[in-house]
């Protein structure tokens, strides 16, 4: 017969566990749970797994949307300095950017083969060179999702303002508000999956290989107009098109060329997020993200030089304002004016704005996780690897949004602007990749090493080259921050660690002093300590508390930094009968050092009476600003102080002091209503086999006992309908297990459903799979009791879905 351990002796009814009790809400979680949505639970996180075809659409959309604007962004360059011959001049500039494209693109295929998990460069570069030089590819890549959030947005706002002209002057507002968009979605958990990311990818590819198409056509008939050197749309002038003469191999025009070269890598950013995504494909991840990739690449390669030769033809040019677009322009000139050209024209601006705002969304995802896997390594602070209340890295994104709209509004929402720090941020991931792997061919030397060795090697060495290159055209156009930047944000990341590391190091002092045949005084007599600054309700409930931890002596103790205050104390503390219950000592603190004489007084305690002290300290607490302010932080003080000591804790009690009148009736209620249970109709049988005598379940149950309310189609019964020696099925999910009762060798867990809460007990066994935090079971057996409580011992279970719901 199964027993149900119980230390009852009264006829009074055993109650289910509290699960309904309702605390009031914070007005903070309120708001939070109006804007966000209910809280989502943990086992409710899932990555989905991710077919090749719905890949490249998902975590391409930041590098296919790059072609919106790589080619802009080398004319800019280009005509300034070479005139019309810059047109020219794209082309080789364009196969270059191609040659780099195919090289980065073989570097990456080894990298997905290798490392099928989510991290990219930053996991490549820790496994290869340790986790000092992976803080460099970290702070590279942080940057790059910080400037790929403000170049992306950027450029979806210049792709709406080129078909709404009138919007231009607005366009840094917009991009605060795409921004705050993008951020209120991803913390109300939206993911990048599916069709429904996937579609402005394959929008865009389709819609510009249209336009390229009867572009081409239209150049083949003659048809293909070409723009002026001078024109004015919406206000916004077109960039001066200078012919100045430039030999082509002299040396100022070679330092343009290359500040050209750099501006059309920006062409290239994204190519990694296929790296950082491997985890998500379906199996076989590798081979899967390799084809995807290679995919990918080929898309790109297409539209850039698609785009590159129809702006040549046409002579689309820049504008100052950045508004109309390359893209735009172009798109323009191959559908032409009239109703289908117009509706062609705004349909590529939709797809176009489209992309760049999923291409802006990557970043969202990717900044969190990246900033979680640094702080997991303890490189960043530890509150970046909390997920918020939709399982997001609210943290993160929180970050995130601040740094790329500060971007934003230094670089007046122009993509030009904001490319020089996009470049560095980008390549330098590519170099550390690069050589990682190559490191990586030389430690394992697996089949055909050498020739992936001479790839990875190559686009390690080549990206480093562009790096230098950038950082020294572009230095005046804002690499400089980034040059100076960077290195600062290495050296925090390494304090960071060297607190943690430190941290670390002395609590496994701790836990070594506290391992197996360790020798630890244990005093066995406990003092709590209660500070009295003065007689109110903080101080009364600091008293109860101390009072439910059963200490040997309980004490009131205040630090007298006043004697008309101190007798006051006193004297209030006599009139109102505390004196007889808890012993008020007074100290007196002359040098008014209230830190040192709480110290002295809890060792004197520790010393004399031979006992571990708790210095319990009441701490008011204050909703408003302008109430905080007028209090100090004296309590946090006093606790920190306390740690340092052996034997000694400090305990901190708040107390609201908004709490009103109509709250504490409420909690007054609801505890009165958790006991308001049915006499039991008999004494407890105790079996005297049991080392707590448990009490017998079952065998002599009352049939009267059972509930009227009949159990559902399952036979599964509401927690809070159940009653003692009641044969029962319940289901619910586990909230708290405990190994090793006063039982002995036992598991308890305590599983809630909506209605209550009851103990699961398993004599004998400390850990049964599946029976765990977050758990959802069907459980059947006899009530009994265990601890003044319903439970039911050595049930039957059967674990269900994590989504099943409880009722």
């Amino acid at each position: 017969m199964t027993h149900v351990p119980s230390t009852r002796t009264d006829q009074a009814a055993a109650p289910a566990l509290a699960a309904s009790v309702s605390v009031p809400e914070r007005l903070g979680y309120r708001v939070k749970r109006v804007l966000l949505g209910p809280p989502l639970v943990s086992s409710q996180l899932h990555e989905e797994k991710l077919s090749k075809k719905t890949a490249l659409g998902v975590l391409s959309s930041d590098c296919i949307s790059s072609s919106a604007y790589g080619t802009e962004e080398m004319l800019i360059v280009l005509l300034g300095v070479f005139g019309l011959a810059g047109f020219h001049i794209l082309a080789p500039m364009t196969a270059v950017i191609l040659i780099i494209l195919t090289l980065m693109t073989l570097s990456y295929r080894e990298v997905v083969m290798v490392y099928t998990r989510a991290g990219g460069s930053y996991v490549v570069c820790r496994e290869n060179f340790g986790y000092k030089t992976a803080q460099i590819a970290a702070v590279a890549l942080l940057i790059d999702y910080i400037v790929t959030v403000a170049v992306q947005v950027a450029a979806a706002v210049a792709a709406i303002t080129s078909t709404v002209h009138e919007l231009s002057q607005y366009k840094v507002e917009l991009c605060i508000v795409v921004i705050l968009l993008l951020a209120y979605g991803n913390l109300r958990g939206i993911r990048e999956a599916g069709k429904a990311f996937a579609f402005p990818t394959y929008f865009f590819f389709t819609s510009v290989t249209i336009v390229i198409v009867i572009g081409v056509v239209r150049e083949l008939l003659g048809e293909l107009p070409k723009y002026g050197t001078d024109r004015v749309i919406g206000g916004e002038n077109q960039l001066p098109i200078h012919d100045q003469g430039h030999a082509i191999f002299s040396s100022l025009a070679i330092f343009y060329l290359l500040k050209a070269f750099a501006n059309g890598g920006a062409s290239l950013t994204g190519l990694e997020a296929i790296s950082d995504g491997v985890s998500a494909f379906k199996s076989p991840a590798g081979p899967n993200a390799r084809r995807t990739l290679g995919i990918m690449s080929a898309m790109l390669a297409f539209l850039v030089c698609g785009v590159g030769w129809l702006s040549m033809e046409t002579h689309a040019a820049p504008f100052e304002g950045g508004s109309p677009t390359v893209i735009s322009q172009v798109a323009r000139a191959a559908f032409g004016n009239g109703g289908l050209g117009d509706t062609g024209f705004v349909v590529v601006q939709i797809a176009t704005a489209l992309i760049l705002i999923t291409g802006a969304n990557t970043p969202f995802t990717g900044f969190p996780f990246l900033a979680n896997f640094v702080a997991e390594d303890s490189f960043l602070p530890r509150q970046l690897t909390r997920r918020g209340h939709r399982l997001a890295f609210s943290n993160g994104i929180f970050i995130l949004t601040l740094l790329s709209i500060a971007l934003l509004v230094a670089g007046k929402a122009n993509v030009d602007k904001l490319v020089p720090f996009y470049s560095l941020g980008v390549f330098t991931g590519f170099t550390l990749a690069g050589f990682g792997m190559a490191k990586y061919h030389t430690i394992h030397k697996e089949p055909g090493w050498q020739h992936k060795w001479w790839i990875n090697a190559s686009g390690g060495g080549l990206s480093l080259t562009i790096v230098l290159i950038t950082a020294v055209v572009k230095f005046t156009e804002g690499a400089w921050l980034v040059l100076v930047l960077a290195p600062i944000m290495w050296l925090v990341l390494m304090r960071l660690n060297q607190q943690y590391r430190d941290e670390a190091r002395a609590l496994n002092l701790v836990t070594n002093a506290l391992g197996k045949g360790a020798s630890l005084p244990n005093y066995p007599r406990h003092v709590v300590l209660v500070l009295v600054d003065r007689l109110d309700l903080a101080v009364v409930r600091g008293l109860r508390y101390a009072g439910s931890l059963r200490p040997t002596d309980l004490r009131a103790v205040h630090i007298s930094l006043d004697g008309d205050r101190a007798a006051d104390l006193e004297r209030s503390w006599i009139e109102r009968g505390l004196g007889d219950r808890v012993p008020l000592e007074v100290v007196e603190c002359a040098d008014r050092r209230l830190i040192r004489a709480v110290a002295e007084t809890a060792m004197s305690v520790v010393v004399g009476d031979r006992a571990e002290v708790t210095v319990l300290l009441p701490r008011r607490t204050f909703r408003r600003v302008s109430q905080r302010i007028l209090h100090d932080r004296t309590a946090d003080r006093i606790a920190g102080a306390m740690a340092k000591l052996p034997h000694v804790s400090a305990t901190i009690v708040p107390f609201d002091t908004t709490l009103n009148e109509a709250q504490e009736q409420e909690l007054e209620r609801q505890r009165a209503k958790a006991k308001e249970r049915p006499a039991l109709s008999a004494e407890p049988v105790l079996a005297e086999d049991h080392p707590l005598r448990a009490v017998t379940a079952g065998k002599d149950a009352d049939p009267g006992s059972e509930l009227a309310a009949e159990p559902d189609e399952n036979g599964v019964l509401p927690i809070a309908a159940v009653k003692w020696k009641q044969r029962v099925t319940i289901e619910g999910r586990i909230k708290i297990v405990q190994v090793g009762t006063t039982a002995g060798k036992s598991l308890e867990a305590q599983v809630f459903d909506s209605t209550g809460g009851m103990r699961l007990l398993f004599f004998g066994r400390t850990r049964i799979p599946g029976i765990e935090p977050g758990s959802m079971v069907r459980v059947t057996g006899t009530v009994g009791e265990y601890k003044g409580h319903l439970a039911l011992a050595n049930p039957r279970y059967e674990l269900l879905p994590a989504d099943a719901k409880s009722h």
